[in-house]
């Protein structure tokens, strides 16, 4: 595994771990080490040698630290010693690593060897025109980043779409900085793109950029650096995989979580006519070695690595089958990553229709949580996982429960079935389900042809919880055979009473949830449309004081609508419907649709769906 600690609360998140992966970072290390001349002291003042010398190995004589606790502990390596003591060590360098390092440096001058070379991480510091708070380099908003799958190969196209939410917190000029990666790992193009300076949608589609830089076929990573933003370090977007030869394939993901994780969760196994593979993306500039990944069937703890090595910022399609012969659904899938890549996608292929979705970060960081089976009365039925059921004369929909935690070794479920006016059309206690269970179930057998599906826990028969239930959700046309799945975690909805941070979304102090949700526009040829879900954990609002927002390119309010959710209902939006055809047009191709409502906190899945019986789905995301 890759030493690298991805969340540091006492720096801000993952700030230090974005700082040393960042491209350019990787770049200027080559020169920074260059200088250096054996032998060579290391002094960590920010306790980040593991990560620094995982990420950019390189031969080290000595670490310092100036923690008395951390002095004979192991540091890149090697046993720490005090700082104080730095001066008999013979080094001919030191190496201080730290930026903003000035003052450190001058701190510890009399201590360092006579004569020694003195270098720090400020040699590798991003320029400062790609800095957004340039006083201080550790800022969480100047590693506003994230990593894209991205394709112009086999006549599939990708498009990534958001907008710059940034502009709702006071952002003025909000550029990206882009680098496209091919599957080697090699740099193919890198620009810099402007966003709208209001809250406007944008998009980057691989066939423009294909055309732009003069590029072929490719398939490879996208990295986005978002420079001059406010209020927000996560860099939010969908991302559609599209057929661009007129043919059968759609799909959709939504992406979020910008940091590598030891294992991820949610891969299918692929059903006896499907081929599923996994895309690898390196998100480092050091190679993955030989057996640095490996696959095993969720719970079986027999996993298998992958045999070669994944070259720096390379890309590489792993077929499951290779790994796991014979493993089919609903068997389950685990990735063990070795913190190695942001969060992979995976791509079934079917009936010459491909589609695309996401896996999840599988937490080694939790335990169950007692006081989740004892909930008072006033917390309802606690924590909910909602999923659309969308209309059974078209499509089938079925869900899969999928373990996402490493301490996760049984998942009591229930599942609750609702009508699109929040009436409760049934319900079934699907058991306290083993880590490596098979379960697999579609709601073809329940009274209802619209609406949602809600998993919960039920301790009937024991088991316990930790508030980190998933599940994958997936839906087929019953038609064409087109598929598209999503997978999501469960949150408390809509109760005036709080159980630890849920629930989330409040705007000011609870009660006081909110909803700002992003719905793309679709084109003649694939319309867009969202499934916008109410859920409640304990009695709410009766009906929900929805808003469809019609805006610009440049975000502003074209036109709006109101829309009316029941309690534990749903209903299904088509911005084509929802607007006539003059609001649309001046909405423009990088208008979008802002769901907005201050009574509630609604959740959402949203896709495009086109004419030959394609469509796409995952989750929305809010800002």
């Amino acid at each position: 595994m890759l030493r690298i600690q991805t969340f540091d609360a006492r720096a801000g998140g993952n700030v230090i771990y974005k700082a040393l992966a960042h491209p350019l970072a990787a770049e200027a290390i080559t020169g920074l080490y260059h200088r250096l001349e054996a032998p060579v002291a290391l002094y960590d003042p920010d306790g980040i040698a593991d990560a620094l010398l995982a990420m950019y190995p390189t031969a080290i004589d000595s670490v310092f630290v100036h923690d008395v606790g951390a002095v004979g502990q192991a540091r890149g390596g090697l046993t720490a010693r005090a700082v104080t003591r730095i001066g008999e060590s013979g080094a001919r360098s030191v190496l201080v690593a730290g930026f903003d390092a000035a003052r450190t440096v001058a701190r510890v001058a009399p201590m360092l060897p006579v004569g020694a070379m003195v270098a720090t991480l400020d040699d590798i510091r991003l320029p400062d025109a790609l800095l957004t708070m340039r006083a201080r380099y550790l800022d969480k908003l100047n590693f506003a980043s994230n990593h894209a799958f991205f394709r112009d190969a086999d006549g599939l196209s990708t498009r990534v779409v958001s907008a710059n939410y940034w502009a709702n917190y006071g952002a003025a000029e909000v550029r990206l900085w882009l680098r496209l990666f091919d599957s080697d790992g090699a740099v193919l193009a890198t620009w810099e793109q402007a966003l709208p300076s209001g809250a406007g949608g944008f998009s980057i589609d691989s066939r423009q950029v294909r055309q732009r830089f003069g590029l072929g076929p490719f398939t490879g990573q996208l990295f986005i650096h978002a420079i001059g933003v406010a209020g927000h370090d996560v860099v939010k977007y969908a991302l559609d995989t599209y057929a661009s030869d007129n043919g059968a394939s759609l799909s959709c993901t939504h992406d979020a979580n910008a940091w590598p994780s030891d294992r991820f969760a949610g891969l299918p196994a692929p059903r006896p006519d499907e081929r599923v593979v996994l895309w690898l993306q390196n998100s480092h500039a050091v190679p993955i070695p030989a057996a640095g990944i490996a696959l095993d069937r969720m719970g079986a703890e027999r996993p298998v690595a992958m045999a070669h090595e994944i070259g720096p910022f390379a890309t590489v399609a792993l077929d499951v089958a290779d790994l796991l012969p014979g493993l089919r659904w609903p068997a389950q899938i685990e990735i063990r990553a070795g913190r190695h890549v942001v969060r992979p996608r995976y791509e079934v292929t079917q009936n010459d229709r491909v589609r695309i979705a996401h896996v999840n970060v599988e937490r080694d960081n939790l335990r169950a949580d007692p006081g989740i089976a004892t909930l008072p009365a006033e917390m309802g039925r606690g924590y909910i996982l909602p999923f659309p059921i969308l209309p059974k004369v078209r499509f089938r929909t079925s869900f899969q429960p999928t373990p996402m935690s490493t301490a996760q070794t049984n998942l009591p479920i229930r599942l609750d079935v609702f009508a699109t006016d929040g009436t409760r059309r049934g319900e079934k206690f699907l058991g306290c389900l083993r880590r490596d269970h098979g379960l697999a179930m579609d709601l073809d057998g329940f009274d209802v042809e619209q609406g949602h599906g809600e998993l919960v826990y039920d301790f009937r028969d024991g088991g316990e919880a930790d508030g980190w239930l998933h599940a994958l959700f997936r839906y087929q046309d019953r038609g064409s055979g087109h598929a598209a799945e999503s997978s999501f975690g469960a949150h408390i909805f809509n109760t005036a009473m709080t159980y630890r941070d849920e629930p989330q979304s409040y705007a000011g102090p609870p009660p006081g949830l909110t909803t700002r949700l992003f719905l793309r526009l679709g084109n003649a040829a694939r319309r867009s449309f969202a499934v916008l879900i109410y859920p409640a954990s304990g009695p709410w609002h009766r009906f929900s004081s929805t808003t469809l927002q019609l805006l610009d390119g440049a975000g502003g309010l074209v036109a709006e609508q109101p829309v009316r959710i029941a309690c534990s209902g749903s209903v299904m939006v088509w911005p084509h419907s929802a607007f006539d055809a003059a609001d649309l047009a001046a909405a423009g191709p990088d208008g979008y649709v802002l769901v907005r409502d201050q009574t509630c906190r609604l959740f959402g899945y949203h896709g495009l769906m086109d004419q030959a019986g394609g469509f796409s789905l995952d989750h929305m995301f809010g800002f």
